[in-house]
């Protein structure tokens, strides 16, 4: 058995017992994960194997005050030459958490590597872009010049799961925040490391003071999950993604603060890494219990981390250690589900869970103090933020994908709707059923908060022209129109949706806002189909000046075909909103392109999350 290259910066210990499974070797050099663990033992392993199956080189891990064995199985993963176990011995007043960061600073292994990433022991990294791994995330954001990826976190949580169970955590819980859920945007970044120049932080490394006015910060080129370039401020601050720099396609952050009930109910009897007072209660578990939407991408990952955990678990010492973190886990709970306490602690979870996802408010929001900020910003920021600003504002929006990929409005077939909704909220001018036959978990939360459809319905009163004919394809509850006609009028709408639950509804969202009736709103007869030719002659019929497409039926080709067909005189103005937008930028590419053979250029500065909008040129291609 060759004896394995160690990586540089790795201490005496690392390596010492001979061991056939290798770190991997990456093309980029020495790409490290450094963490901080206390009591993790039942899940070391899993964290261990699926971070060095997606591609780590190496893991440095801090642990304090571990009674679990947490730190005995680190120690054993580095005489196997496949982790950094370090102590973190935390000096009176600093927190746990801050004192690895300022320990790893100064650490060989990561000063010495050249891509690091900082995140904690219940974050497991999810990369979809390419084959799923570190060599191909980096090697894509390389080619785009950057040299570094904010990624943002996604969170999960339990699922509904209440026992105890030893099956991996990444398959366990498969439910999690809606991608549009803000409260979900902490950061935590892949970054190229010069210790010279950047000192580790929680969520994002900062800039040290040195080289602020030099031309270091045009040397940092971060992209977001997505590979879209981020904005210059956060270079200097922030920890958050915002609406401009959200992204997921290519890798996100997922986040199990909560495990199931029984998994809570142990961490609860244990601290935590920072030393947060009461952290681990039911108002922390309504913030993390979210289960929205289904996400199942870590599943590309089994086989591969499954092998890993069957090479580890191959060392007899290994092998021990684990199994007894788990017998001991297991006891424990023994001991706890005869209490009070555990009832008590049930019961106060499993109302936290019913907490409404747009009743959620994190913890307390501190009010933003503009002067103070400033006073922190070097002159460099300050300048390079105005500059920023003025370059944003004049640039053109660029296209990109919808961050929501279930959208605001239930997929078809839809339940039936026969009995009437029992609550009805004002969203802008029009009353909304808050329903949740009709509406996803992230729409029925805009729902309730009156924020449904928000940026459409603040600016299309204004943007469309006063008079005309306006046919929506695909109008779902009828919102939209319904608040046209509430808030401006002048336009004579006509809506088809062939979804039953959906006709219903608007004609419910119509009689309750007093539209049922007007000559100026109609619902149309069923289309029964949504083919090009059958699409093309509703518009020839309607001749509308403009034209929303929104069915789902339609895919990008399916809007290009109908496109070409569409007679003379063309819609003036066409959207595409709504569930259209689901299917994403590159699938919507041919519809584009078929508009811009057609004449049309875009228009209206929506994001193209929220709608894409483009107008007839004055000069038109011959037909």
């Amino acid at each position: 058995m060759t004896t394995p290259t160690p990586p540089r910066g790795a201490g005496p210990r690392w390596g010492s017992v001979p061991f056939a499974f290798k770190r991997h070797q990456s093309p980029h050099g020495q790409v490290t994960a450094v963490s901080m663990m206390k009591d993790e033992g039942p899940f070391v392993i899993e964290w261990v194997a699926h971070h060095l199956a997606i591609g780590f080189t190496d893991l440095v891990v801090y642990t304090n005050d571990c009674s679990d064995g947490t730190d005995d199985m680190l120690i054993r993963l580095e005489e196997l030459g496949l982790c950094h176990h370090r102590e973190n011995r935390i000096p009176q007043g600093l927190r746990p958490q801050p004192s690895a960061l300022n320990y790893a600073q100064e650490e060989p292994v990561v000063g010495q590597s050249d891509w690091v990433m900082v995140f904690d022991a219940d974050e497991f990294l999810s990369i979809r872009h390419g084959d799923g791994t570190l060599d191909g995330l980096i090697a894509a954001a390389e080619d785009r010049g950057a040299n570094g990826i904010v990624v943002t976190w996604r969170i999960f949580g339990s699922g509904g799961v209440i026992d105890w169970s030893r099956a991996p955590v990444t398959e366990q819980y498969l439910m999690a925040a809606p991608q549009s859920w803000n409260k979900g945007w902490g950061v935590k970044t892949l970054f190229r490391f010069d210790p010279d120049c950047w000192k580790l932080g929680i969520h994002r490394p900062k800039m040290k003071n040195k080289v602020i006015d030099t031309d270091f910060p045009d040397r940092v080129h971060w992209l977001n999950g997505s590979g879209k370039e981020m904005e210059d401020y956060f270079k200097f601050r922030g920890w958050r993604s915002i609406n401009r720099t959200v992204g997921y396609d290519w890798v996100q952050l997922n986040h199990y603060a909560v495990k199931s009930v029984e998994s809570y109910a142990i961490r609860r009897l244990r601290g935590n890494v920072n030393n947060k007072a009461d952290k681990y209660n039911s108002d922390y578990w309504a913030l993390q219990d979210r289960n929205e939407v289904r996400d199942d991408t870590m599943l590309r990952y089994s086989a591969r981390r499954d092998a890993v955990i069957a090479a580890l678990l191959s060392d007899p010492v290994l092998h021990r250690l684990h199994h007894a973190a788990l017998d001991r886990v297991e006891a424990r709970l023994e001991e706890i589900r005869r209490t009070d306490a555990y009832r008590e602690l049930r019961e106060k979870l499993a109302a936290a869970s019913e907490i409404p996802i747009s009743q959620i408010t994190a913890k307390p929001p501190q009010p933003r103090d503009k002067d103070k900020i400033a006073a922190l910003m070097s002159e460099v920021e300050s300048r390079r933020n105005a500059k920023s600003r003025a370059e944003r504002k004049a640039a053109p929006k660029e296209a990109a994908a919808p961050i929501v990929p279930t959208g605001l409005i239930a997929a078809a077939p839809l339940p039936p709707v026969d009995v009437e909704p029992d609550r009805w909220i004002a969203n802008h001018t029009v009353d909304l059923p808050a329903d949740p036959r009709i509406f996803t978990p992230p729409g029925l939360a805009l729902v309730e908060a009156g924020r449904f459809e928000r940026a459409l319905a603040r600016r299309l009163p204004a943007i469309l022209p006063r008079e005309g004919r306006m046919l929506e394809i695909g109008a779902a509850s009828g919102f939209l129109a319904a608040h046209l006609m509430r808030a401006r009028g002048g336009l004579q709408i006509a809506l088809a949706e062939d979804e039953p639950a959906l006709r219903t509804t608007i004609g419910r969202v119509l009689a309750r806002n007093g539209l049922t009736g007007r000559a100026d709103l109609r619902l149309l007869d069923p289309l029964e189909e949504a083919t090009p030719d059958r699409l093309a002659g509703l518009v020839a019929d309607q001749r509308p000046d403009i034209l929303a497409l929104a069915d789902p039926r339609l895919t990008g080709a399916d809007i290009a075909a109908l496109v070409a067909r569409l007679p003379a005189p063309l819609p003036r103005i066409v959207f595409l909103w709504g569930r259209v937008l689901e299917q994403g930028g590159e699938a919507l590419a041919p519809a584009l392109a078929a508009l811009a053979a057609r004449g049309y250029a875009p228009g209206f500065g929506f994001d193209a999350n929220i709608a894409i909008g483009v107008e007839l040129s004055p000069v038109t291609p011959a037909d």
